[in-house]
């Protein structure tokens, strides 16, 4: 009997994977024949609003990564708070 659960679930499982595999080749086709530009994905594969890409800097003083519109400018060199401008830079 278990073994008859296990095969039908499994069954199910393949079943719902290439109804999914369908449905997301149709859409990009539907897409691709509008002229729709195809979805952004982010590092995990969801699709979303892409922002765009902004520079990174390090701090001069604790070489932390931060985007360079954050970042606290003295004397010619990037912070990444006020606290560490009045720290010497490594």
């Amino acid at each position: 009997m278990s073994r008859l659960l296990f095969w039908l679930a499994l069954a199910v499982l393949v079943v719902f994977a290439v109804r999914a595999k369908i449905r997301a080749a149709r859409e990009r086709v539907d897409r691709a024949e509008h002229g729709a530009p195809p979805a952004a994905t982010d590092a995990n594969g969801a699709t979303g609003a892409s922002a765009p890409i902004e520079s990174m800097t390090s701090c001069a003083h604790c070489s932390l990564y931060f985007p360079a519109s954050e970042a606290v400018r003295a004397d010619g060199l990037d912070y990444c708070c006020p606290a560490h401008v009045r720290l010497p830079a490594k």
